[in-house]
């Protein structure tokens, strides 16, 4: 038996419109210490319960906090809203003592008359859980919520005290806690949901976000920017980026999905931080000596997905001639550079339960034609073959990934045509199921293999909505890795997700592409940033420094952060 674990370390209604958009102008902040990161693209939503990119789940890092986390630049979890927590010796009940006096956001329609307590935990969960709450999105569901089995896993949720948190499962599961440092786990205010309820605008909640995190919402403009404001009432103190600095006070991101245009603002000051430089202008950041370059490899996979429930990719024979057919290492040197690692199957070398034995998929167009012959399609056929129209952390160049893909396909008599939509269209018909072939990616959420093998491959998941874009569930590898969540023993978590990986090469759902470093810019004014292998921005304690004069030479500093 396992002993007890320990781990410590009704608002006001002010009106109901809210000026999202009456903010000043970019080149104009309002703030003294503001900074501005220039951002790949659009949040789906401003709700963590609702986001299921990188992109969206940057925007609300800023914003909200969960009961635990990770601690920045690591997968190591510390507390966060909870200040303790206790597991039961069965693994099945989780008590979470909360902090004291944590003040959440206002903003013009409300100001809270009370600290965060149980009931706001109560709230931020139940509302994914129970169908027929107020707050629940029947429309669109809660992602990570369902992908994660957190209806099945959970028996019930309950508050013994203002202050304490009870969480009661079904059965043991080693990844319930990392998983509760997810952006689907953080903590709305349940005052602030009364108050949008009484007013008619349950909306808000999402258009008009209240938290705990360092920077309170202050208004978000499509294609434009996200603004924030930081808050002077968060709970955290953090300490000095360096001495005498003291951290931001004001943030944007400003939304600029071209990486040339991210750059020629880096490059003119208009912001100080960007997102994924194109790997070709990694050298001509180096060399500048204004700017910083930051880089790291990430938990992430880039795959082309192939929809197993549309002919003819419900044929395994066709699957792998599509894998035996696409030469990934051209694509990887082409489109990557230094920073793509060839990727062997769903998992980064970087997770504990990778399989180092896992052989290389080869390249052999002559077995992709016998076996297209062997499944009856001796001339070939057509399929779409969707592509991303942002650069994304685990794949920079979507078009150009694409081109070569088709290029490959076509030599085995396979006719691609190139399909993609903006980001946000893009991303719901892919949720939504319509394409046959498509490219997308992953940037691990947790540091565990559940994240990948069953978030991304699961039978649960592969359900409508869902991140199974391939629609694929085999029993045999379905079985193996919901074992591997009942057991904390790490020897028998490695075996059956192992077992999974080759599960999933024999039935070949995806064409896996790359593993990236991804790369960061900054100018060298900031201080305090740092790059997080799960793919988070977090600007909570980051400084300006006054900016030097240009230098006319020099080089540009490159660090792993």
């Amino acid at each position: 038996m396992r002993r007890p674990s320990t781990m410590r370390a009704a608002g006001r209604v002010l009106g109901l419109g809210l000026a999202l958009t009456a903010l000043p102008p970019l080149a104009a902040p309002a703030l003294a210490r503001t900074l501005v990161f220039c951002s790949e693209g659009n949040p789906e939503s401003l709700d963590p319960a609702a986001v299921t990119t990188t992109t969206a789940m940057n925007v609300t890092w800023q914003m909200f906090n969960t009961l635990v986390e990770f601690t920045p630049g690591t997968t190591v979890i510390r507390p966060g809203l909870a200040e303790s927590w206790r597991v039961s010796e069965d693994g099945r009940t989780y008590d979470f003592t909360l902090r004291e006096g944590v003040r959440f956001h206002a903003n013009a329609r409300f100001t809270p008359t009370r600290p965060l307590d149980a009931r706001d935990v109560l709230f931020s969960f139940l509302r994914q859980w129970k169908p027929d709450h107020p707050f629940h999105r029947a429309k669109s569901g809660f992602a990570y919520f369902r992908d994660l089995g957190f209806a099945d896993l959970l028996e019930r949720i309950e508050a013994p005290d203002p202050r304490t948190v009870r969480f009661r499962l079904k059965e043991p599961d080693a990844t319930f806690l990392p998983n509760l440092a997810q952006a689907f786990a953080a903590i709305h205010s349940a005052e602030y949901a009364d108050a949008l309820s009484a007013a008619g605008a349950v909306e808000d909640l999402e258009r008009a976000p209240i938290g705990t995190g360092p920077f309170s919402f202050a208004g978000y403009r499509p294609d434009v920017t996200v603004r924030y404001r930081g808050f002077a009432d968060y709970w955290r103190t953090s300490e000095p980026a360096e001495p005498g600095l003291e951290p931001i006070d004001g943030l944007v991101f400003s939304i600029t999905p071209n990486p040339a245009v991210r750059l020629a603002k880096l490059k003119a000051g208009e912001c100080q931080v960007m997102a994924f430089p194109a790997p070709a202008d990694l050298p001509a950041i180096r060399a500048d000596p204004n700017l910083d370059l930051t880089g790291k490899a990430e938990l992430n996979v880039s795959y082309l997905a192939l929809n197993t429930r549309k002919a003819p990719f419900d044929d395994v024979r066709v699957r792998r001639a599509m894998n035996l057919a696409i030469d990934r290492r051209a694509i990887v040197e082409a489109a990557y550079g230094a920073g793509g690692i060839v990727a062997r199957g769903p998992l980064p070398p970087g997770l504990w339960a990778f399989d180092p034995g896992l052989p290389d998929i080869p390249f052999d167009r002559a077995e992709a034609l016998q076996l297209l012959r062997e499944a009856g399609h001796a001339d070939g056929f057509e399929t779409d073959l969707w592509y991303p129209p942002v650069s994304r952390p685990y794949n920079p160049d979507g078009r150009r990934v694409a081109d070569m893909i088709q290029a490959d396909l076509a030599r085995i008599g396979v006719r691609a045509r190139l399909v993609t939509e903006p980001w946000s269209a893009y991303r719901a018909a892919l949720y939504g199921g319509v394409p046959q072939a498509m490219l997308y990616g992953w940037t691990g959420d947790n540091g565990d293999p559940d994240n990948f093998l069953n978030v991304l491959l699961g039978c649960k998941a592969a359900e409508p909505g869902g991140a199974n874009l391939a629609r694929w569930c085999e029993a045999e590898y379905d079985s193996a890795i919901q074992a591997a969540r009942r057991t904390g023993d790490i020897a028998a978590r490695t075996a059956l997700y192992r077992h999974a990986q080759a599960t999933f090469r024999r039935e070949a759902p995806w064409v896996p592409l790359a593993h990236t470093v991804v790369h960061m810019a900054l100018r060298k004014s900031v201080a305090g940033f740092r790059m997080d292998p799960l793919g988070r921005h977090l600007f909570e304690g980051v400084a300006l420094r006054d900016e030097a004069p240009e230098a006319a030479t020099g080089k540009a500093r490159e660090t792993s952060r």
